[in-house]
C-alpha cells in the first residue's frame, strides 16, 4: 500500500519539529513547506532516509504552494506570527496565506486539511493578531469546507517562548510583573483602624489554560483524516486554569528562588510595548498587551480533547524537566 504524503507549512518550529515526529512515527512521507529548506534539514534525522523532504515555499507566493502539495493527501498550516515585521504580517499570515493554502488545496484534490489558529481568535477582538486569526479561519473553510480547525492555548515544551523567558528573567531579577492585577492592593480594616488583611493580586490577573506541544501535535495527528472532525473548529486547553500570578509562581517554584510580584498596569506595557515593537523580535508590542488583558481558555461552545479522545498533559508535569536549567547551580 503507498504510503500516505503530507506536507506540513511552517514545519520547522516549535510545533512542527514534535508533529514532523509523530507523522514519520506513523509511516507518513513529510513534505516539509518552509522558506529556507536548509534551516528545515535537522528534521531528516526524525524519519527515514527520504521520508522527510524540506522544500522551499511561500504561503504568499501560489505557484510555490502549488508545487508543494502537488500529489498530497493531507495539508497542514502551521504558520503564524506573534509580531509583525514588514511583509511578514499579521493579514498577509493569518487571513490572505492561509486562503491561499486552501484554496489551492482544494483546486489540487487534497483530502485533509489542517489549520492552526489560536485560542481567542475573534473577529470582534481589540487585538489585530485574534481578528486575522479569526478572519484566516473563514477564509479556510470558505475555501475547504471539509477543514479542520485547532485553536491552541499558550503552548509549552521543551522550546517554549513562554516559560523559559520568564524563568531565564527571572534570574536577574529579584522582582517579576504581575499582569493584570490592581495597581494597588485592597486592604480591609477593623473598625479600630487595625489592618486585618491586604489582598495585592485581585483575582491573580489574566487566566490561562497552557497546553503541551506534545499534545497538539497528536491532536493534529488525530484529525488529519477524521471524518467526523472535518469542517469543526476545537479548542485546546491544558486540563488545569491558572491565573497569571499562579503561573509566575509555579515557575519560581520549579526552579527554586524567590521573587516578588509586582503588578503592573496595563498603560504602562502599552508604553514599554510601543517602543519594543519597533526592533525586530520585540518581546512585547502594543498588540500582545491587548491580547493580556483577556482570558485566555476554552468555551463551552466548541470541541475540545475530549471529543477527540484525547488528554491534555498537565504543565506540572513537564516544565520542571525543562525548566531546571534556571536552577541555582547549587541546588537540585
Amino acid at each position: 500500500m503507498d504510503k500516505k504524503i503530507v506536507t506540513v507549512f511552517g514545519g520547522s518550529g516549535f510545533i512542527g519539529r514534535h508533529l514532523i515526529k509523530k507523522l514519520a512515527d506513523q509511516d507518513f512521507i513529510v513534505r516539509v513547506a518552509v522558506r529556507d529548506p536548509e534551516a528545515a534539514k535537522y528534521l531528516l534525522t526524525m524519519g527515514d532516509i527520504g521520508q522527510i523532504v524540506p522544500i522551499a515555499a511561500s504561503i504568499l507566493d501560489e505557484s510555490t504552494i502549488k508545487n508543494a502539495i502537488k500529489g498530497v493527501d493531507s495539508v497542514v498550516n502551521l504558520v503564524g506570527i506573534l509580531a509583525e515585521w514588514g511583509i511578514q504580517s499579521f493579514n498577509n499570515l493569518h487571513t490572505t496565506g492561509a486562503s491561499n493554502l486552501a484554496k489551492a488545496s482544494s483546486a489540487a484534490g487534497v483530502k485533509n486539511f489542517v489549520h492552526i489558529s489560536a485560542l481567542g481568535a475573534n473577529s470582534k477582538s481589540a487585538s489585530l493578531y485574534a481578528r486575522t486569526k479569526a478572519e484566516g479561519e473563514q477564509r479556510v473553510l470558505a475555501e475547504f469546507k471539509e477543514a479542520v480547525v485547532l485553536r491552541p492555548s499558550v503552548i509549552f515544551g521543551a522550546e517554549d517562548k513562554f516559560f523559559n523567558l520568564f524563568a531565564a528573567i527571572s534570574r536577574f531579577t529579584f522582582f517579576m510583573p504581575a499582569f493584570g492585577c490592581p495597581a494597588f492592593p485592597k486592604l480591609q480594616f477593623f473598625k479600630n483602624g487595625k489592618l486585618i488583611s491586604a489582598n495585592f493580586y485581585g483575582d491573580g490577573g489574566t487566566k490561562f489554560q497552557p497546553v503541551y506541544v506534545g499534545d497538539v501535535a497528536e491532536a493534529i495527528l488525530t484529525v488529519i483524516d477524521n471524518k467526523k472532525a472535518q469542517g469543526n473548529i476545537y479548542e485546546l486547553g491544558g486540563p488545569k486554569v491558572y491565573t497569571w500570578v499562579e503561573l509566575m509562581r509555579l515557575i519560581f517554584k520549579e526552579i527554586d528562588r524567590k521573587r516578588v510580584l509586582v503588578p503592573i498596569p496595563f498603560w504602562y506595557l502599552y508604553i514599554v510595548g510601543w517602543f519594543l515593537q519597533k526592533l525586530p523580535s520585540p518581546l512585547l508590542t502594543c498588540d500582545q498587551v491587548t491580547q493580556l488583558k483577556i482570558n485566555n481558555i476554552v468555551s463551552s461552545e466548541l470541541g475540545t480533547f475530549k471529543d477527540l479522545g484525547l488528554l491534555a498533559t498537565p504543565v506540572e508535569l513537564i516544565i520542571g524537566d525543562y525548566l531546571k536549567r534556571f536552577r541555582k547551580r547549587n541546588r537540585r
